[in-house]
């Protein structure tokens, strides 16, 4: 079985308030009808439909502070408690002893003859900071070449074998100057996002735009992003090919979910599982922390 995480910088399950959580008040109709009309916010999961589970998954992991993305991601990609045997949370970019965690054994080390690899693409700019110095790999890129695998270029992007940040490339134009990428409405970015996962055993694609949004604290701009993801994967579930495939959205920290402060939340985070019925039992069996998803990911491909 094929399986597609699509990985949701700093999304939690916070309270249903509208004053500060966009998921109150926001319109997703393909979100809720997956949750069968319930919003994502606390106390809806533990949920199991029709055609979508969701769980709520404690990011704290029994460290004190409030949870970062380096620890995050690579407990997320290792099922190592990495925060733990750190001794704290650590964040954005990895330090050297997280990096060894993803240096050694990730998801992605661990493929043993299955497909897999990351989807989005890299600027030539990125790569050249890389190679000079002046910028460092965050977790998930970091794990990926790691383990030996390439990560996706501009070249990817124009040829239509990967897909940018934002999903739709409109932020390569506005924001990196390249007028000539191609653009993508959300319906067909999830198309893509179908067609480059049907392609491999294991896809990751990483969204980090929704973490910006959370430190923003803009109800209009999360609301917009929100509206964005839901079109996304109202286009990746047209095409998406169950029960050959699983599809897994879930987050390392908490943060858009509560605009009334700038920083990292304590709350769970979601875990959305879409597919059939059986791969999400064995998927969620036991699974409370995101140290479990990577073991639950293996069970899946290897099982």
């Amino acid at each position: 079985m094929r399986v597609l995480f699509l990985f949701m910088d700093g999304v939690g399950l916070g309270v249903d308030h509208p004053s500060s959580n966009p998921f109150s008040q926001v319109v997703l109709p393909h979100l809720h009808t997956l949750l069968e009309g319930n919003r994502l916010v606390s106390g809806v999961a533990p949920f199991h439909g029709r055609r979508a589970s969701l769980l709520a998954l404690d990011a704290n992991l029994g460290v004190p502070g409030l949870p970062q993305s380096a620890t995050g991601q690579a407990a997320l990609l290792t099922g190592c408690n990495v925060p733990m045997e750190t001794g704290s949370h650590y964040g954005p970019k990895p330090n050297p002893a997280v990096a060894e965690y993803l240096k050694r054994g990730t998801l992605f080390h661990r493929l043993d003859g299955k497909t897999g690899g990351l989807l989005n693409a890299y600027p030539d700019r990125y790569f050249q900071a890389i190679a000079s110095g002046r910028r460092m790999h965050s977790a998930i890129p970091l794990a990926v070449t790691c383990a030996g695998l390439p990560l996706r270029s501009g070249a990817d992007l124009f040829a239509g074998r990967a897909l940018s940040a934002d999903f739709t490339g409109r932020g390569w134009r506005e924001r990196l100057g390249l007028e000539d990428t191609p653009l993508l409405t959300e319906q067909q970015a999830g198309w893509k996002l179908s067609e480059l996962a049907l392609e491999q055993d294991f896809s990751l694609y990483e969204y980090w735009p929704s973490d910006y949004a959370g430190h923003g604290q803009d109800m209009a701009v999360a609301v917009s992003l929100l509206e964005q993801i839901d079109s996304v994967l109202g286009g990746l579930l047209e095409r998406w090919g169950e029960p050959e495939g699983l599809l897994l959205v879930a987050s390392d920290h908490g943060n858009i979910e509560d605009l009334g402060t700038r920083r990292h939340t304590a709350n769970p985070v979601p875990c959305l599982l879409v597919g059939d019925p059986d791969a999400r039992r064995e998927f969620s069996a036991g699974l409370t922390d995101i140290c479990g998803i990577a073991p639950a990911i293996e069970r899946i491909l290897h099982g």
